[in-house]
Formats: structure tokens, C-alpha cells, sequence
């Protein structure tokens, strides 16, 4: 794993971390402020029952512990609290919306007039409980046609109810913000190691291909020189192959570890990707002819794109070269550039070929470095496996993506830049 799909792993971690974090926070606070209210509703459902009981008088002695010791609630009683010292008003009317009886423990002839006034409103509404402002309201239609109705201020109860859900919100906002500094900080240590892992070892692929040079050119010095002395023979030639695999392993290797080097992009520059396309498929065309094989084109013009023509021309040609060395005999390689606008992605690279035998394979798999798909048929093909994992690698350096799939016969490669 290189150093940016660590980092994009680590951004994914702490976007799913924060995300189950809220989600959890959410829940627990959303928990809370039910339960609160839920107990809030029981209270002043009890508090109105007791004004309809007591005939108008709301019955507010408070209770005392055992011993004559001042009382104090216990855990269950928090679940149903009883309130004291509310505003209450009961009100009577009979069947021609008279108030026949009024009783209150308010003495602000203001209040007594707008509750009044709030009750002929209420007693209109077909609900027997409910709210009307900071007032809660039990309604009650007797037999006779009388109408019960009583009042209580519930502003406390409210505010106590607004400043929960204040502080529940408050208190959630900073967590969330705290976590997110601690997830950043200890997943940024956490990933540390893997980064320096991977500078490691792509420090060790550079070293490792500078030293195998020198032993690789001396191999094939004396081997040259064997040939100048005793002749070409066999075992002279199927040595000098070897060595120009290894050098050809070698400059792959470190082809993979460039292409997984950060680079500063301010320099890139708008290019003509049609035109790069044509460029690097046209020598191709002979290529598949002498194969027994058929390329054909479909490339839009004037298709720009801001990227680096060098990497775009890698890209092009490691799938075309790919393309026609595994497509079937006889059969037909297909290039198509068409333009997009999904984002910052600007063109779509197509490279299709015949592979008549790629059902039921995993094309994912196809951009594991050194893998390639039935070996026991495709040695003689050469190539080291790599070629697809640097497409790939070069594609994500540019925010682009690269995708294989199987189908009718044909498999494809599909890039996006």
C-alpha cells in the first residue's frame, strides 16, 4: 500500500469513525429529551387530574420523609415528578358557553383576563388535551352538556424542556468537534509506521535495482565476450535474454515506485488528448496486422484534458500493447476516446479487445503487481505483470480511475481522466 491510498484510508476511517460518533451521539441525545418529555406529559397529565379532582383547588402540600425528615425523591421518582406552584385555571361552562364556575391561584388580573380569553379559543377546539403556548389544557364534556376545562401554565416545565434539548445539542456539537481532533490526531500516529513502511520500500526498490545493474552489466559483458571467443551458442544466448528480462523487471520496478511518488501538479498543462491518442495507437496498427490481428479507432477531437502527456501516452500504450498481446488470433482490438464531464474528469479511454476465454475471471485482479491470468499459456507472451498496476498507479496520481470488465466475448478497459 502506498503512501496515498494510506492517507485515503485514513480518511475514510475518520469520516466513518465521526459519522458512527454522531449517529451514536444522535441517538443518546435524541433518548433523552423523549424520555424527558415523555415525563414532562405524565407530570402535567397528573397535575391536571388533580385540579379536576380537587374540584378547582390543586393540591400542592408538599411530602414529607419518614421520620418528619424533609422528603427526597429516589430514582424512580425522577420518572414522575409532581410540580409545584403552577398557575392553574378551571373553568365550567354550561351548555350555552357561560362560565358558570372559575378558579384559579392567579392574582395578576392581566393574566386572569388573556387566559380567559385563550379559553373561549380552546373550548372551540375539538381536542381534550393539549397546548396553547406555555398553557397545557385538559378538556372534559359532561353528560348534561357542561364543559370542563382547566388550564395550567407550564412555562417552567417548557423552559426546563428547551434548555435540556440546548444543552443535549450544545454539548453534542462539542463532543463531535473533539472527537474529530483526536480521531485526526491518534489516526495520523496510527498511520505513521505504514507511511514510513512504504517510503521504505520504495527506497529499497530504487536501491535494490541501482545495485543489481552493475552485477546484470557484468553478466552480460562476459557472456558478449564469450560469444566474441567460443561463439554464439545456446546457453550464451538464452543468458543475454535473461539478463535483458532482469533489466527490463528492474526498470518496471522502478517505473512502480515513480508513479507512486508524490509530484507538484502546478506544472501540468491542458493538453490534446485526441491527438496524444492518435499518436501513440497509430505505430500499433502494424503491429496487430503482423499478429494476424485487426485495431481499429474511434477517437473524438479536441478532447483536453490537464494532465501530463508523457504519463497519458504510458497509459495508452500499456493497455494497447496489452490489448493486442492477449487478444484472441484473428481477432479485433478496439480504441475509443470520448469526452465526459462527471467532476474534474474530462475523457473516458476505452481499449477493448477479443479474449474469448475471460468468463468467470476476476478482471480486479488484473492490476496485482506480477499477476497474470493462466500462466501456463501466457509465458510465451512475455511482459512482467506490471504494466496494468503502473496504468493504474499513474490514473489515481491524476484523480482519474481505471476499471476492467468481461463481456460477449470481449474484455475491456475502461479510464477515466
Amino acid at each position: 500500500m502506498n503512501t496515498k491510498e494510506i492517507h485515503a484510508l485514513r480518511r475514510k476511517f475518520i469520516i466513518i469513525a465521526m459519522l458512527s460518533f454522531l449517529l451514536v451521539m444522535v441517538f443518546i441525545g435524541t433518548v433523552i429529551n423523549i424520555m424527558s418529555h415523555t415525563v414532562t406529559i405524565r407530570s402535567i397529565k397528573s397535575t391536571l387530574n388533580n385540579i379536576k379532582e380537587s374540584e378547582g383547588k390543586l393540591n400542592d402540600t408538599p411530602e414529607v420523609g419518614e421520620g418528619d425528615m424533609p422528603f427526597m425523591p429516589s430514582f424512580f421518582d425522577a420518572f414522575s415528578p409532581k410540580y409545584r406552584h403552577n398557575h392553574y385555571f378551571m373553568l365550567v361552562y354550561d351548555t350555552q358557553n357561560n362560565v358558570t364556575l372559575f378558579s384559579s391561584n392567579a392574582i395578576n388580573d392581566s393574566e386572569l383576563q388573556l387566559v380567559q380569553k385563550y379559553a373561549e379559543q380552546i373550548v372551540e377546539d375539538d381536542k381534550t388535551f393539549g397546548s396553547y403556548g406555555v398553557y397545557y389544557f385538559q378538556k372534559e364534556e359532561k353528560e348534561d352538556g357542561t364543559v370542563t376545562l382547566i388550564i395550567l401554565d407550564c412555562t417552567s416545565e417548557i423552559s426546563t424542556s428547551k434548555r435540556l434539548l440546548g444543552a443535549t445539542v450544545i454539548t453534542c456539537i462539542a463532543a463531535f468537534i473533539i472527537a474529530f481532533i483526536l480521531v485526526r490526531i491518534f489516526s495520523w500516529r496510527l498511520i505513521q509506521p505504514e507511511i514510513e513502511n512504504s517510503e521504505r520500500q520504495k527506497q529499497f526498490i530504487t536501491n535494490a535495482s541501482h545495485e543489481l545493474k552493475t552485477p546484470l552489466a557484468v553478466i552480460r559483458a562476459n557472456t558478449e565476450l564469450l560469444e566474441v571467443t567460443d561463439g554464439e551458442n545456446e546457453w550464451t544466448k538464452s543468458t543475454l535474454n535473461q539478463v535483458d528480462h532482469m533489466n527490463g523487471l528492474i526498470q518496471n520496478l522502478v517505473m512502480i515506485a515513480k508513479a507512486e511518488e508524490r509530484e507538484d501538479k502546478s506544472d501540468l498543462t491542458e493538453i490534446n488528448a485526441s491527438e496524444t491518442a492518435e499518436q501513440t495507437v497509430a505505430p500499433y496498427k502494424a503491429l496487430a496486422e503482423q499478429t494476424g490481428k485487426t485495431l481499429k479507432t474511434a477517437i473524438e477531437k479536441g478532447i483536453m484534458v490537464t494532465s501530463d502527456e508523457s504519463k497519458l501516452r504510458q497509459i495508452i500504450t500499456i493497455l494497447v500493447d496489452n490489448a493486442i498481446k492477449y487478444c484472441d488470433d484473428n481477432g479485433e482490438v478496439a480504441v475509443n476516446l470520448n469526452p465526459i464531464k462527471h467532476g474534474h474528469l474530462r475523457m473516458k479511454l476505452v481499449v477493448e479487445n477479443s479474449y474469448k476465454d475471460g468468463a468467470g475471471i476476476d478482471c480486479n485482479r488484473f492490476f496485482d503487481r506480477f499477476y497474470r491470468e493462466d500462466q501456463s499459456h501466457n509465458i510465451d507472451k512475455g511482459g512482467y505483470g506490471i504494466g496494468l498496476s503502473i496504468a493504474e498507479s499513474i490514473c489515481r496520481r491524476y484523480g482519474g480511475n481505471i476499471k476492467a470488465a468481461w463481456k460477449d466475448g470481449k474484455i475491456s478497459f475502461t479510464v477515466n481522466l
